[in-house]
């Protein structure tokens, strides 16, 4: 009887947002100061095409970001065994040893031929790895690479498009 009766509580949806389903595991290069440049934080508009980032570490086993830890849960490897279906580079620090790390998981991308989406200062480093020149895509704030395919990626819009290819 207490079900019938009129109570301040009642149980109400969150919202009516509700994400895709988990279609695609890709990896996403944990830098520091990571930057996906002007087009902000892209991490939703990625996992809300059935993606889902699996971080990975470019230098530290872990990565502290605003005093939040991130373990990674993904390694160069799991490109090569097709456990990982595209990456994902942000921009970040520039120091050589992460510059190195982020081109072993570039140049695994490229051997497997998964697609991979690179933003910020990150574009330079991935249009290298593909083969191209990065002065033509100096002004691109993102790229999706596919093989030596370079497409140029100007609004979030694009993203999301580019994102819902890969899987």
């Amino acid at each position: 009887m207490s079900a019938q009766r009129a109570g301040s509580y009642s149980a109400r949806p969150r919202n009516d947002f509700r994400r895709a389903p988990t279609r695609a595991r890709v990896g996403l290069a944990m830098r520091r100061s990571m930057d996906f440049g002007p087009l902000g934080d892209v991490e939703p508009l990625i996992q809300n095409q059935g993606l889902s980032l699996a971080p990975m570490s470019t230098g530290d086993a872990s990565l502290s970001v605003a005093g939040v830890t991130v373990l990674a849960t993904a390694r160069g490897a799991d490109i090569a065994s097709g456990a990982l279906k595209g990456l994902v580079v942000p921009g970040g620090m520039t120091d050589d040893a992460s510059m190195a790390a982020v081109k072993l998981l570039l140049d695994a991308a490229q051997a497997k031929g998964v697609p991979i989406l690179a933003f910020g200062d990150g574009v330079a480093q991935a249009v290298v790895a593909a083969g191209g020149n990065p002065a033509d895509f100096s002004e691109a704030p993102a790229v999706l690479i596919h093989g030596t395919e370079v497409t140029s990626l100007a609004d979030r819009d694009a993203v999301a498009t580019a994102a819902g290819k890969i899987g």
